[in-house]
C-alpha cells in the first residue's frame, strides 16, 4: 500500500496544457469575483469612477474594462467551459450582479455615469473624432457586430465622461443590442438607419451644450 504525505502538493495537472487550463479557471474565477465586488461598491457610491485612496488614484473604469477580459479567459479554457453562466454554476458563484454586468456587456461607468471627467480640449477632439468614425463605418455600410462593436464602445466610453450622457440611453442600449450578437451576426438595413440617427442626434447635442457653455 502506496503512502503519502499529507504536506504534499496535490497537481491537478500532469502537463503543460492542463496547467494553463487551470491557470486560466482560476483567473476567469478571480474576474468574475472582482466585477461583482465592484459592482456593488460602484452602485452604493462606496467608489466613484475615478477614485481616491491612501495608495493614490484609482481608476474604476479602467478596472471594470479589463474586466471584460473575460471572454478572452474563455476561449483559452477551451470546451470545458461553455458559457459564464455555467461556469458560475459549477462553481457555486452566487453573483447575480457579476452575471448581469456580463450580459450587459458595458461597465457600470458607462452604464450609471455619476460624474463628469474634465473636459479638456484633447477629450472633445477624442470623442468628436468618435463619434465621426463611427457614423462613418455605418455610411459605409459595416454592418457586423465585430466591426461595430468596438467603435461603438469607444465612442460611449468617452461620452459617458460628458455630463449629459445620463441622457444618451440610446448609445448604451445599442450596446447591449450588439453584445447579444454573433461576431459575425449583422445588423438589419433598418437597425443601421435608426443607429445613425441616435448616434447623429447626440452628436449634435453634444455640440449644443458646449456653444451654450460659451454663451
Amino acid at each position: 500500500m502506496s503512502s503519502f504525505s499529507l504536506d504534499e502538493e496535490v497537481r491537478l495537472y500532469k502537463t503543460n496544457a492542463e496547467r494553463e487550463k487551470y491557470n486560466s479557471l482560476s483567473t476567469l474565477f478571480g474576474i468574475i469575483t472582482a466585477i461583482h465586488y465592484l459592482e456593488g461598491a460602484y452602485l452604493r457610491d462606496s467608489i466613484t469612477a475615478a477614485h481616491e485612496s491612501g495608495r493614490g488614484r484609482i481608476d474604476i473604469h479602467s478596472m471594470f474594462t479589463a474586466a471584460f477580459a473575460i471572454q478572452t479567459m474563455l476561449k483559452l479554457v477551451g470546451d470545458d467551459v461553455a458559457s459564464v453562466e455555467e461556469f458560475m454554476k459549477r462553481y457555486r458563484m452566487d453573483y447575480s450582479a457579476a452575471l448581469e454586468r456580463l450580459k450587459v456587456g458595458v461597465p457600470a461607468t458607462v452604464e450609471h455615469p455619476t460624474d463628469s471627467g474634465p473636459e479638456t480640449a484633447k477629450w472633445v477632439a477624442e470623442t468628436t473624432q468618435s463619434f465621426i468614425t463611427f457614423m462613418d463605418a455605418l455610411k459605409l455600410r459595416l454592418r457586423a457586430k465585430d466591426q461595430l462593436h468596438p467603435l461603438l464602445q469607444e465612442l460611449v466610453t468617452g461620452y459617458a465622461r460628458f455630463k449629459g450622457s445620463k441622457d444618451w440611453k440610446e448609445g448604451v442600449g445599442w450596446l447591449i443590442t450588439l453584445n447579444g450578437m454573433k461576431a459575425s451576426e449583422e445588423i438589419t438595413e433598418e437597425q443601421s438607419r435608426q443607429l445613425l440617427f441616435d448616434v447623429d442626434h447626440a452628436y449634435a447635442e453634444f455640440f449644443q451644450e458646449f456653444e451654450w457653455q460659451g454663451e
